[in-house]
């Protein structure tokens, strides 16, 4: 009786480790590169925006990336005015704006996937019948080079020709070099036009004060 009880509680614990083995399998694991994609387009509303000065290269013309009015192209030599762009984020993963410090437009793409350079824009939110879409996510590759990928439309990147033409976005792929870009520092003339670099620090002589006489008569008697 003893050793028939005993297989009962055995044959019943191994149904019990059977089901709960059951039980995990139905349950499917997170997908962390889901997530990590929803948490890093999440707006950040607490923090100041990041916004980082620089040019972009591109791989294909040579030239630097210029927004010149509604006109986006390649072809900005280094220093160029309108090739210096601030790029601007406010989340927590590689979304970005790419504004042009001189002409104050974005860099957009709307639903054809043409690149232009609009002031008045819609973010990812905008449902517009013609939204121009000025969100871009940031992708550094395996060579290092970066590439710039429309936030809403997957495998649209940002991409110019060898004369400096932007390309539509639906024609591009990320092993393209059309599409790879290198982030330069805007070597032109300096942001602040009062910043003379040449300039020597100069001392400045105030006339000395009643008091200041006194302390120097007093040493002097001493």
């Amino acid at each position: 009786m003893y050793g028939i009880n005993q297989r009962c509680i055995y044959i019943s614990f191994h149904f019990f480790v059977l089901w709960c083995h059951a039980q995990g399998e139905n349950h499917p694991s997170p997908n962390f590169n889901q997530y990590v994609r929803t948490q890093g387009a999440v707006t950040d509303q607490l923090s100041r925006r990041q916004i980082r000065v620089y040019q972009l290269y591109s791989r294909t013309s040579g030239k630097h990336v210029q927004i010149q009015g509604k006109r986006v192209t390649a072809t900005a030599e280094d220093g160029n005015v309108y090739a210096r762009l601030f790029v601007e984020t406010d989340t927590f993963g590689s979304r970005v704006r790419i504004r042009g410090a001189e002409s104050g437009r974005y860099l957009c793409m709307n639903r054809k996937g043409k690149l232009v350079g609009k002031s008045t824009v819609h973010f990812l939110h905008g449902n517009g019948k013609d939204t121009y879409l000025a969100d871009i996510t940031k992708i550094v590759l395996e060579n290092n080079y970066t590439a710039f990928q429309n936030a809403k439309y997957e495998g649209w990147y940002v991409a110019f020709t060898r004369k400096g033409r932007p390309i539509k976005a639906s024609r591009t792929r990320e092993n393209q070099r059309e599409v790879h870009f290198i982030k330069r520092l805007h070597t032109g003339p300096p942001p602040f036009p009062n910043t003379d670099q040449s300039k020597h620090f100069e001392f400045i002589q105030f006339p000395s004060t009643r008091r200041a006489k006194r302390n120097r008569k007093s040493r002097t008697s001493s």
